[in-house]
């Protein structure tokens, strides 16, 4: 019998890792490591259950410490962990954050993880497939899509077979995981989706064109989400183009930015908020996780939420977020 499932608005599917931060300095000198979860879809999952959205994260991990620590995290920040599946034999995937001169440097070990075992077959466990059917929402990466070929299967059945849900898909393309790989199946992913997140720098690279009409156009898809680093954000769909300009920020750290603006932006979405209040709260979450050591970080209160959504523009341009 499958688990009991909480009311569940979003459910986001994909890999988590373990990221061990060392201390400044090259990596083969560290030997303290500071320990956290990240990944983008659990990112996601946990900045969508900050800002209140029922939410649960779907994958495999493995049945160790590592794993463990990964379920307890998401729990104690309100996700439902319920869909996940514990593998006895691969290993849950870790990165490394090497700091040096105030750059980081990431090193990946995920290969033969359990969560790169996911295949079409696993959308049919009871867990699994109850919280799908249950979803308003459902939201993936391009790096689930390339962490393995079963994978990639698996979440082109998701996006192929019909459906009630809403799928959005954040590019996050990652050309060191497609190397050798035939990107064809992302291409396949994104046009199936109904929101597609992307960068303007990310989309020069993969695409060919950070130009947002020219990437609308290519992708065919209802809503597309061009995010342009620093400086601002915008949404094409069929009522057109709406932008807005990214807050001033004093940034910490930029890892992790990306997945917490797909969070705020979804978690508008679903509320059905004016696109400008969508962007400007995709930019809000985005701010906070800036102004962190940490790839996730609480969202602004809601009050200040609820004055900078409903601002005027020149009091937004005025805004700017700093650690404090």
């Amino acid at each position: 019998m499958p688990e009991p499932l909480p009311e569940t608005a979003a459910v986001c599917i994909g890999e988590a890792m373990i990221m061990l931060a060392g201390e400044s300095g090259p990596l083969a000198d560290v030997e303290t490591f500071r320990r956290s979860v990240g990944g983008a879809e659990c990112n996601v999952a946990g900045g969508l259950a900050a800002l209140g959205v029922p939410t649960g994260w779907i994958s495999r991990l493995g049945d160790d410490g590592f794993g463990q620590h990964v379920l307890r995290d998401l729990q104690a920040r309100g996700v439902d962990v319920g869909g996940v599946e514990l593998d006895p034999v691969r290993p849950t995937a870790l990165y490394v954050k090497e700091s040096e001169d105030g750059r980081s440097r990431m090193h990946y070990y995920r290969t033969g993880s359990a969560a790169a075992a996911m295949d079409p077959e696993f959308l049919d466990r009871p867990d699994v497939k109850q919280r799908l059917d249950e979803a308003d929402l459902v939201h993936t990466t391009g790096i689930t899509a390339a962490i393995s070929a079963s994978s990639a299967q698996m979440l082109e059945r998701l996006a192929t077979e019909p459906r009630e849900f809403l799928l959005s898909v954040d590019l996050n393309w990652r050309p060191a995981l497609w190397r050798d790989k035939d990107p064809e199946p992302l291409w396949r992913l994104l046009k199936a989706a109904d929101l597609v997140l992307i960068g303007a720098d990310e989309a020069e690279v993969f695409a060919g064109t950070g130009n947002p009409e020219e990437l609308y156009e290519r992708l065919g898809v209802p809503t597309l989400v061009v995010k342009d680093d620093a400086h601002t954000a915008m949404v094409l769909d069929a009522d057109g183009r709406t932008e807005v300009p990214a807050l001033t920020v004093d940034v910490v750290e930029t890892v992790g930015a990306g997945d917490a603006f797909a969070a705020g932006f979804l978690a508008a979405t679903l509320q059905e908020l004016p696109m400008t209040q969508r962007l400007r709260l995709g930019h809000l979450t985005a701010a906070a996780v800036l102004t962190a050591h940490e790839d996730h970080a609480p969202p602004p209160k809601p009050e200040v939420r609820e004055r900078l959504l409903n601002c005027t523009d020149e009091e937004w341009a005025a805004t700017k977020f700093g650690p404090a």
